[in-house]
């Protein structure tokens, strides 16, 4: 791993940052080979290799092994062996192991859960602590203030559970294996195959044995294709096959633009005398200023063998100030007085991060298409002021199992494509608790907007959400997207935190390590630029190079060239946790996040 330095900084001004730019305008350093960017028909190097891939049937493919695909995937076996019929549901995943891309806080409102398995309780769901203390904050830097949670205000959490999401994935993918799904761990779905009338014909998993530079190995291994009457995304935030579903049938036509924040989360053991189990403490306020959206979560586990509590941090990626750094404001919340004895005394376990869709009501996306639709978070369906999305990933995959079902098992029903359409999807999804949901909080976020920042949301939310439950008249705008926010690097000032302390607070590339992420380093990085030049002449010369701040991952560093003249990007592909972050903040749109070779990336254990 490379050492992850702001050595940069030292270009900011004068004749050393136009010599570095000039040099990035003539000259170049080739960083992006992958074959979306270089494709390999062009390359003589691919010629007399054979690119034949073998295919297979299925009825469903799903892809993406979280919440709302395994979901997905349990229900559609449920319809299909309550009524006797044959259908191979297939789910495809991109951790070496279901659960092992999985990270939330997570505190679960059981709804979806109890349409799926009504007797839940009954199947050892590792669902057990029940919340027992809800608390709500606003910080200061020295202080903590209480703030009231009134009774059906979002953020109140009595019947909710404590879990950790990838052990409830993990458990899902048992249920979904019992009734005959058929699961593929270690595969990643890199292509969406249609066919020739422009309907979702399928998938097609990645290649592997390609080296660094683009070329093929000995190994080389063609992907599989796999087929299905309906294929249904479910990857998770911005999932980068729906992103191109996105464009290719034009679903965000009548939708504002996607807004998002970055979740930061580590687990800690702490001392048995101040676990609280079932404790939820939530907070606003320090260390953010009033025009940067973020929060806090602290959630106090019920693990039988240990006193574990989870905290993370939520920064909105809207922020302004390019020096911003969502890291380094995790491990500074650490520090603050109600919280560093909990951690004194403790020993951190581990650490991950994972982007987060933020729009909700006004930026749901048309949900089908020829070929298939979008599930989960996908799609988006966060509740922002309840802190929580699984519910209605949940859910989203219940009504969409319910029309894809009744759309391949429907003989009167006749198709114009051959790729089938579950249109009936979107029309169930908009008169369920879910849509009725995010409507009635659809205004909380973007009242963050307004010049009084999170004063004014938090006014928003106790006195016009509180009173009108989302009956008001208007709906806000959430404005321009994440990625032209940030405000020109001469216009802010630069954010001075403080060093690790290695007991409470941690060092990046030492966190890093705790995710167990892992790539080959003889493969194609999987970040790739649209265009090599303009790292240098754009982020760093306008923005002061932000992708080395809001990665939190070490991923991107700007480093000193070889031949000593200026500075160029390194891209350190190896260290990528899959958060995303990178492909919705990068101000200039270049940078393109893909999949790398299936089971690779982080190895989460129960986050």
């Amino acid at each position: 791993m490379a050492t992850f330095v702001n050595r940069f900084h030292l270009l900011r001004y004068g004749a050393s940052l136009l010599r570095c730019q000039r040099s990035y305008t003539t000259d170049v350093p080739k960083i992006t080979t992958h074959y979306t960017i270089h494709p390999r028909d062009k390359d003589p190097r691919w010629k007399d290799v054979d690119m034949e891939r073998f295919g297979d049937e299925a009825d469903v493919v799903i892809v993406g092994g979280g919440p709302s695909g395994l979901t997905a995937a349990i229900k559609l076996k449920q319809l299909a062996n309550d009524q006797g019929k044959e259908l191979r549901v297939c789910v495809v995943e991109k951790a070496s192991e279901i659960g092992g891309h999985t990270l939330s806080g997570a505190c679960l409102e059981p709804k979806a859960l109890n349409e799926v398995f009504p007797n839940w309780k009954e199947m050892d769901a590792p669902v057990t602590q029940e919340v027992t203390s809800d608390k709500f904050y606003y910080l200061t830097k020295s202080a903590r203030i209480p703030m009231p949670l009134l009774p059906g205000m979002p953020i109140t959490n009595h019947g909710n559970y404590l879990i950790r999401l990838g052990n409830f994935v993990r458990w899902l993918g048992e249920q979904a294996e019992a009734l005959g799904v058929e699961i593929y761990p270690g595969c990643a779905a890199s292509e969406v195959l249609y066919h020739e009338d422009g309907s979702v014909k399928g998938i097609a998993t990645n290649d592997v044995g390609i080296a660094k530079d683009g070329s093929p190995k000995e190994s080389f291994e063609r992907g599989m294709e796999l087929h299905a009457k309906v294929t249904m995304f479910g990857e998770g935030c911005h999932g980068h096959l729906s992103k191109t579903l996105f464009k290719q049938f034009n679903l965000r036509e009548n939708c504002e633009p996607q807004t998002y924040g970055i979740g930061l989360k580590e687990l800690w053991e702490v001392d048995p005398a101040l676990h609280q189990p079932g404790r939820v403490e939530h907070t606003v306020g320090w260390p953010f200023d009033r025009h940067t959206y973020g929060g806090s979560f602290l959630y106090h586990l019920g693990e039988k063998d240990a006193p574990y509590v989870a905290l993370g941090i939520v920064v909105g990626l809207d922020y302004t100030n390019p020096y911003l750094n969502p890291f380094q404001e995790f491990q500074r919340f650490k520090t603050h007085p109600a919280n560093i004895d909990l951690f004194k005394s403790g020993k951190r376990i581990a650490y991950g991060a994972r982007a987060l869709n933020e729009g909700g009501y006004q930026s749901i996306p048309k949900l089908t298409f020829p070929g298939g639709c979008l599930i989960g978070c996908s799609p988006g369906f966060l509740n922002v002021p309840k802190i929580k999305g699984i519910h209605n990933a949940m859910k989203s995959a219940l009504v969409a199992a319910e029309s894809v079902f009744e759309t391949i098992t429907d003989e009167n029903k006749t198709s114009p494509t051959v790729g089938l359409d579950p249109e009936s999807y979107e029309e169930k999804m908009r008169a369920s608790w879910t849509w009725a949901e995010l409507k009635s909080v659809r205004n909380v976020r973007p009242a963050f907007h307004t010049a009084l920042g999170l004063y004014g949301g938090l006014a928003y939310t106790g006195l016009v959400y509180y009173l009108l439950r989302g009956k008001e008249p208007f709906t806000l705008s959430h404005g321009d997207p994440d990625h032209a926010r940030l405000k020109p690097a001469s216009e802010c000032k630069p954010i001075d935190y403080p060093r690790p302390d290695n007991q409470v607070t941690f060092d990046l590339l030492s966190s890093v390590a705790l995710t167990g992420t892992n790539h080959d380093q003889d493969e194609p990085p999987h970040l790739t630029l649209k265009d090599d030049s303009v790292p240098m002449a754009r982020n760093f010369a306008v923005f002061d190079g932000p992708e080395q701040r809001f990665c939190p991952a070490g991923v991107y560093e700007y480093v000193e060239r070889e031949d000593g003249n200026g500075y160029r990007l390194q891209i350190n592909a190896q260290n990528c946790i899959h958060c995303k972050t990178c492909d919705i903040k990068d101000p200039s749109q270049n940078i393109n996040w893909v999949c790398p070779q299936g089971g690779e990336g982080p190895a989460y254990n129960g986050m």
